[in-house]
């Protein structure tokens, strides 16, 4: 795996690349090729002395993310690399299950990852309430509006200059973030 390690408001110094490059460098083991895979980490330091960490990585068959604040920079990044450790396996234990479905139904696969050892168990996802509602046309500021007064953290409506459905969502640091469908 190659690093892409950027720093906001603090110096990336090379115990700090060490640490983080051996620290995620151990999740190499769930896969049989990290060829060509750039992991991603970007290192912030708040005015209150906090921590945060975001580490992407995008993988062919799945893109891995988390982010995790704390106090301490180096525990900061045990912590995202626990998180990110928890969705390799949630996501092996997914793909062992279906590949098992599948040989019980007489079609068999061979791994392209490496069997998890240990099974954790999946949630389930489960619906349990549909709204239907019709979108309406508006911009994105009277969008934020009407998430705003239904007490949302996200709103569906259609963009009136393009005429696509787009999502307004409350973001964790307060401000607004727009998704556009194509």
């Amino acid at each position: 795996m190659k690093y892409n390690i950027r720093g906001e408001n603090i110096e990336v110094t090379q115990a700090i690349r060490e640490y983080v490059e051996k620290k995620i460098g151990k999740l190499e083991r769930y896969f049989e090729s990290t060829e060509g895979v750039t992991v991603h980490v970007n290192l912030k330091v708040y005015n209150d002395k906090q921590a945060k960490i975001e580490v992407t990585i995008p993988m062919p068959q799945i893109v891995l993310r988390a982010e995790e604040r704390h106090d301490d920079m180096y525990a900061a990044i045990d912590l995202v690399v626990d998180k990110l450790e928890r969705q390799i396996r949630k996501h092996k234990t997914k793909v062992n299950r279906k590949m098992r479905e599948k040989e019980a139904n007489g079609v068999t696969l061979t791994a392209t990852a490496p069997v998890a050892t240990e099974e954790y168990e999946e949630e389930e996802f489960e619906v349990v309430r549909t709204k239907r509602f019709s979108l309406k046309p508006m911009d994105s500021e009277e969008a934020i509006l009407q998430m705003n007064m239904l007490g949302h953290n996200f709103y569906v409506f259609i963009n009136a200059e393009t005429n696509r459905t787009n999502v307004v969502y409350k973001r964790k640091d307060g401000k607004y973030g727009l998704i556009e469908a194509n």
